[in-house]
């Protein structure tokens, strides 16, 4: 697994051999099985996570229903905002396959930053281009109709298509599962 970190900084940063047996000597590559809640409503958590292989989610309840906000697929990162406010979450982060997470906390973080300075630059960029790309699905998810919000999908994450349940996916389109069912139909007709 260290490889395939590896491989996704290398993409950011040049590793010398002491970067590397310092990343490796922090004990961050985790396991979690599929249905593992790694952050619940309410808790506090210091961890951000780094999908290595799998899928997670964040996803609120309201009204007792699963509203599925985000999925995070290999080489995608995920702080949750309780690490940087200090609130407790107000949702929830599961695991939608067996997963293998690199597993930081900000003390970790600050630590190997002042060590080696590259790393920071490297959370930088990282940083703003996740900002850039939430702020470009946030805008096409608000201005488009459901259909377009699946072909957009379809288009963009097409293994979300097959990796998570219709329900969730239903949930993160904003429409019911049957309406996903409808949809999709359509979608086929049209072909």
């Amino acid at each position: 697994m260290q490889d395939i970190l590896f491989d996704f900084i290398s993409k950011y940063v040049s590793l010398t051999e002491e970067e590397k047996n310092a990343i490796v000597s922090l004990d961050i590559f985790h396991s979690a099985n599929k249905g593992t809640l790694l952050l619940r409503e309410g808790e506090k958590t210091k961890n951000s996570f780094f999908v290595l292989k799998g899928c997670i989610r964040t996803y609120y309840i309201i009204n007792g229903e699963e509203k599925s906000t985000a999925f995070y697929t290999e080489m995608e990162g995920l702080t949750p905002h309780c690490v940087k406010d200090g609130n407790p979450s107000e949702y929830f982060i599961s695991c939608i396959e067996d997963t293998i997470l690199v597993v930081t906390d900000a003390d970790m973080e600050e630590k190997m930053n002042n060590k080696f300075p590259k790393f920071e630059t490297m959370c930088r960029m990282l940083s703003e281009e996740r900002l850039a790309k939430q702020q470009i699905d946030f805008d096409e998810f608000k201005t488009s109709s459901p259909e377009q919000r699946y072909l957009n999908l379809q288009q963009k994450r097409p293994d979300l298509i097959q990796r998570v349940p219709q329900h969730q996916l239903a949930s993160y389109l904003g429409i019911k599962p049957q309406s996903l069912s409808r949809l999709r139909a359509r979608i086929l007709e049209k072909k």
